[in-house]
């Protein structure tokens, strides 16, 4: 097994190209959906789910890397799914530094008419064949039948709350006024449990782990994978997209309602909450008007509530994982994976940008 938390990507990403390019092969009319599926693969990410699917093995006594390596290879062809239908819904143009699948699509050679709504639509159908090779990869792992079963309720599971809190999401920003309480719900559903809480149990559940491991890794995944959603929503208003990869203020200009959001407008003045209300999901805001934004932000106290929030959120997980009765690799794997979620802080004194 990999003695670093972050070494993963290696062992995950041989069983993931070699499969694409099997899968390829024998649908050659699929050939750009499967080349899309691999650029945006290879284009970055930190392999979160894959490294907690596969320490939740290792947390309760698994030592097969190849079968856990190729459900947890699964799991980054959930998550390209997940970001190749986000950025379509958001109309992100970047993703990771890179053109999002729907505009890259849309430059496909000889598209007549809108080309826009083409790659929109091969983006989708990108996706779904993400979420079809996912499923492919999940059900030929090499594992007993009921450790299968076991870790297919987690996944099932796993896949609605997503699609669930991404519902929710768009919801909320259509309706514009999404409280606290409701903003880490989303938080939770959309992208929480999913990161963390999901793959450690999934991992553990095919290891054969008993509840002791099974409840220890929970504690540790519930908080850690909220706080990593509400620290990405920062970075969406905050982030320097040289660093993140993202446009600077989409976020903004589609009226997300994040936490940050949420606690502005409880805390703003009249003279604030016009602000957002004319700012907020303005598909054409610029500079001026998300500086406007963030402005209120720092003002309202929202952005610093949000880092105290992820903080916290990170020291729970922390103590949950310090007190586990785990082996010593796993718990050191943990803990640095806990650290990459803590949140960030302002590159300047003025706190204009995030580094992620």
């Amino acid at each position: 097994m990999t003695a670093s938390p972050l070494e993963v990507s290696a062992l995950v990403d041989d069983v993931l190209f070699s499969f694409l390019g099997a899968r390829a092969a024998v649908f050659s009319d699929a050939a750009p959906l499967f080349a899309e599926i691999e650029r945006m693969a290879r284009s970055g990410g930190k392999r979160l789910r894959p490294a907690f699917c596969i320490w939740g093995y290792r947390a309760g006594g698994g030592d097969d890397d190849g079968s856990v390596a190729r459900v947890a290879a699964s799991l980054e062809l959930l998550h390209t799914f997940a970001i190749i239908h986000d950025d379509v819904m958001d109309r992100s143009p970047l993703r990771r530094g890179q053109a999002s699948s729907y505009r890259e699509l849309s430059a496909t050679a000889g598209v007549r008419g809108d080309p826009e709504r083409f790659g929109s639509s091969a983006a989708i159908l990108v996706g779904d064949l993400a979420m079809a090779l996912a499923d492919e990869l999940w059900w030929t792992a090499s594992f007993p039948a009921d450790r299968v079963a076991d870790g297919a309720s987690i996944y099932q599971a796993m896949r609605a709350e997503v699609i669930g809190g991404q519902y929710l999401d768009l919801l909320a920003g259509a309706r514009g006024d999404a409280t606290p309480e409701e903003t880490r719900r989303i938080s939770i559903l959309k992208s929480g449990r999913y990161t963390v809480e999901r793959p450690l149990q999934i991992g553990a559940a095919l290891a054969g782990a008993g509840p002791d491991v099974r409840d220890a890794l929970a504690s540790f995944g519930a908080p850690l994978g909220e706080a990593f959603q509400i620290r990405d929503d920062l970075l969406g208003a905050f982030g320097d997209p040289g660093l993140t990869g993202k446009d600077a203020f989409a976020d903004l200009r589609e009226g997300k309602q994040t936490l940050l959001v949420a606690l502005a407008r409880k805390n703003a003045s009249p003279e604030q909450r016009a602000t957002l209300d004319r700012s907020l999901g303005d598909a054409d805001l610029d500079e001026a008007g998300a500086d406007a934004v963030r402005a209120v932000f720092i003002e309202t106290g929202a952005r610093d509530e949000v880092i105290d929030t992820v903080e916290g959120l990170v020291d729970a997980a922390h103590a949950a994982i310090e007190t586990a009765a785990l082996p010593p690799d796993a718990i050191a794997a943990l803990r640095a994976l806990a650290d990459l979620v803590r949140a960030p802080r302002p590159l300047s004194g003025e706190g204009e940008k995030i580094a992620p």
